[in-house]
């Protein structure tokens, strides 16, 4: 490992530590334990879709399994708190092995449907089977029970350091099984399954085993929740869950495995801090998604991984003026569309306000349009300079 890397693993520790002692308020300690949660949840379900090439609609069931396990292991109190995310884990390593070995037969869109079914199966069962799912209510816990070594896990800051504790453990493990010729393989299976088979493996064991492993560390995660909420529901289990990871996975970067991290911290920033200002913030989600898909199929980390390819190349200085000129018609014209999609919510009727908003967009955009015309050429002799430099 270079020591850029070990340097960036240790400033994550670093922060994981500091972060606490800096936003120390209850609302914050709730948003960081949040943002821990589904840091492991989405990071497991890239290990389908970004390294297995796996689409999967259906990953909530691990999750959700996971922490319905993990709150009645709870409420039998026979098990130290610290260890509640590791029963979440092997029930989703469980399930990973049955439901795997069924949805893994076949690949591509069959694949997605198989989870999509799976997923709708197992969340109409919270419903036929409320002595175990708890029914609508859901089931209750209480992660305060015997002192483990002097901690009880009643306040917030000591269940935020248990989150970091396994975060960091997980995180571990997931990048390192991507240094695993099992993790190499299912990156083969990702591009090319004929010729993985070719060289003598076998692409549908692969898979399983990614499924039933992302299925582990989807089930820690939900005991995570389980020990943060002291809650389980159905929700847990739904399709929003599902698509609540595979959205945040796809903003954050498929390609990349930081990529589901910045997606998850995006995501759950959007759903609490955004919501608290606008009940509006789902669909501003679904623009940001749309325009990652259309513009940045990237993500967000393809930008800022392309920005310090720049920076490394002494070739920043030449596209930021581009971004500087940009910038202005583009906040002209985010912020008219803002101001739209308040005004259509709160049920605006005011003419003027009206064609101010749309004429200040319209203005944005034109602006932007004649500016790139004009800076194109520089950004794509960036780029190629770029290319460039970075052949052999």
């Amino acid at each position: 490992m270079t020591r850029s890397r070990l340097a960036l693993w240790a400033v994550t520790l670093l922060v994981l530590v500091v972060a606490p002692l800096v936003f120390s308020k209850g609302f914050a300690l709730s948003l960081l334990c949040q943002m821990g949660i589904l840091v492991v949840f989405a990071l497991s379900y890239n290990m389908l879709l970004g390294q297995t090439g796996l689409l999967s609609f259906g990953h909530a069931v691990y999750y959700g399994l996971g922490a319905l396990f993990a709150i009645h292991v709870l409420n039998l109190n026979k098990v130290p708190t610290p260890f509640i995310p590791l029963v979440g884990g092997l029930a989703g390593l469980a399930f990973g092995l049955v439901f795997g070995y069924i949805t893994t037969r076949r690949a591509g869109t069959t694949f997605a449907m198989i989870t999509l079914g799976v997923g709708e199966m197992v969340a109409a069962s919270s419903l036929m089977f409320p002595a175990f799912f708890g029914g609508e209510a859901g089931i209750s816990g209480n992660r305060s029970q015997e002192p483990f070594f002097g901690l009880t896990f009643g306040p917030q800051i000591q269940v935020y350091y248990l989150i970091a504790a396994w975060l960091v453990i997980c995180v571990v493990a997931m990048h390192a099984l991507t240094r695993t010729p099992l993790g190499r393989m299912a990156n083969a299976v990702r591009d090319n399954p004929e010729r993985a088979q070719f060289v003598g493996y076998d692409p549908q064991r692969v898979r399983f085993l990614m499924v039933a492993l992302s299925g582990f560390f989807a089930g820690v995660a939900g005991g995570l929740a389980t020990l943060n909420y002291e809650i389980v529901s159905a929700e847990s289990l739904s399709a929003l869950t599902s698509g609540m990871v595979l959205l945040a996975t796809f903003v954050g970067g498929v390609g990349f495995f930081a990529g589901p991290i910045l997606g998850a911290i995006v995501i759950t920033l959007m759903s609490t801090v955004l919501a608290g200002y606008t009940k509006a913030w789902p669909f501003y989600f679904g623009l940001l998604f749309l325009s990652t898909v259309l513009f940045v199929p990237g993500g967000l980390t393809g930008v800022v991984v392309l920005q310090k390819r720049l920076w490394d190349a002494g070739l920043l200085s030449r596209v930021a003026p581009v971004y500087v000129r940009m910038a202005v018609p583009g906040l002209v014209f985010v912020g008219g569309a803002v101001v739209a999609v308040e005004m259509a919510y709160r049920g605006v009727r005011l003419p003027g306000a009206w064609l101010g908003t749309f004429a200040a967009m319209a203005v944005g955009l034109l602006a932007a349009r004649w500016l790139w015309r004009r800076e194109s050429d520089r950004w794509a002799a960036a780029l190629e300079a770029l290319a460039g430099k970075a052949a052999p």
